[in-house]
C-alpha cells in the first residue's frame, strides 16, 4: 500500500501541494478529481519521485520511499502521464518499455516480456495495432497503447493521469471497467478525471484536490448539504452531464436531483456553468 503522509511539493518557490494526506488502498478505484491547476498532476509526480518534495514523506508497504532506487519504485507503481513522445517504433515495442522495471542488465527481453506485453496490449483492446508505428497511430489509438504499457509494468499501484482522453465514449467505458477489473485483482488504481459521473460510476472513492489541498475524501455521498458545503465535488469546481434516467438509488441520479431544486440551480449560477436538461 502507497500511503502519503503531509506532503508538500511543488516548483520553486512556488508550493502546489501543502500537507496532503491520502491512502492508496489494495483492492480500491480512487478517483482523484479537481479543476485544473488544482495539483493533480503534481500529485501524482511528487508520489513516484519524479518530483522533489519539500515536506511531508511517501511510505510504501511501510517503507520510506526515498529510500527505494527508481527501479525498486517503478515495481511498485505505475504511470500514465496525460502526455508521451510519439517515437518511431512499433505499438508492441513501446509497450515493452513497460518491462523495463523487471529487467537486468543488459536489457533483453524474454519470452514471458513479450508475453506480458501483448497480454496488455489484449486488455487495453490495442492487441490489432501491436505491429504498427506509433506517428501512424490517431491519438485514441496511442492513449490504448500507453495504457497497455503501464498494464504491462505489472505494479501493484497504477497512476492514470486523464486515461480517457481522446478516447471515444464505448473506449472511455471501457477503462472503467478495466480499473474496476485491476482493483478486483488486488491492484490500487488512481484515476485521474474530470467527468464526474465516469468518476461515480468507477471509483470506490473520490478524492477532491482544490488549492492544493484535499477538499473531500472518501465517497462522500452527494445531498443538498453535502454539496452545498462544498464537500461534494461538484459545487463551484465542476461541470458534469448526468443522465436523467440513472437509476433511483444511484449516486448520479441523487445529483441530478439535487441539481433540479433551488439550492442546486443556485449552484450552478456561481459555478458560471448553465443547467441543460
Amino acid at each position: 500500500m502507497m500511503e502519503l503522509r503531509q506532503l508538500r511539493a511543488g516548483y520553486g518557490e512556488h508550493m502546489v501541494l501543502d500537507g496532503i494526506d491520502l491512502a492508496l488502498r489494495p483492492g480500491e478505484v480512487l478517483a482523484l478529481l479537481g479543476p485544473n491547476g488544482s495539483g493533480k498532476s503534481t500529485l501524482i509526480r511528487a508520489a513516484l519521485g519524479l518530483l522533489p518534495l519539500a515536506g511531508g514523506q511517501v511510505l510504501i508497504d511501510g517503507t520510506d520511499a526515498a529510500a527505494l532506487t527508481p527501479r525498486q519504485r517503478a515495481q511498485k507503481a505505475a504511470y500514465l502521464p496525460q502526455t508521451r513522445p510519439v517515437p518511431n517504433i512499433t505499438a508492441l515495442r513501446m509497450v515493452l518499455h513497460g518491462r523495463f522495471p523487471h529487467l537486468t542488465y543488459p536489457r533483453r527481453f524474454r519470452q514471458e516480456d513479450y508475453a506480458a506485453a501483448m497480454a496488455a496490449l489484449e486488455q487495453a483492446d490495442a492487441a490489432c495495432l501491436a505491429r504498427r508505428p506509433m506517428p501512424e497511430l490517431s491519438g485514441g489509438q496511442r492513449q490504448r497503447v500507453y495504457l497497455a504499457m503501464a498494464l504491462a509494468q505489472d505494479a501493484p499501484t497504477l497512476f492514470l493521469d486523464e486515461p480517457t482522453a481522446f478516447l471515444d465514449v464505448s473506449h472511455q467505458l471501457e477503462v472503467g471497467r478495466l480499473a474496476g477489473q485491476l482493483a478486483r485483482q488486488g491492484k490500487a488504481v488512481v484515476l485521474v478525471l474530470h467527468d464526474l459521473p465516469l468518476a461515480l460510476s468507477t471509483a470506490d472513492r473520490l478524492a477532491v484536490l482544490k488549492g492544493g489541498r484535499l477538499l473531500a475524501v472518501d465517497g462522500v455521498t452527494p445531498s443538498a448539504d453535502t454539496i452545498a458545503d462544498e464537500s461534494y465535488p461538484l459545487c463551484n469546481e465542476f461541470y458534469a452531464a448526468v443522465r436523467q434516467d440513472s437509476g433511483p438509488d444511484t449516486p448520479e441520479r441523487k445529483v441530478y436531483d439535487w441539481l433540479s431544486t433551488d439550492a442546486g440551480r443556485s449552484c450552478i449560477e456561481r459555478s458560471g456553468y448553465v443547467a441543460v436538461q
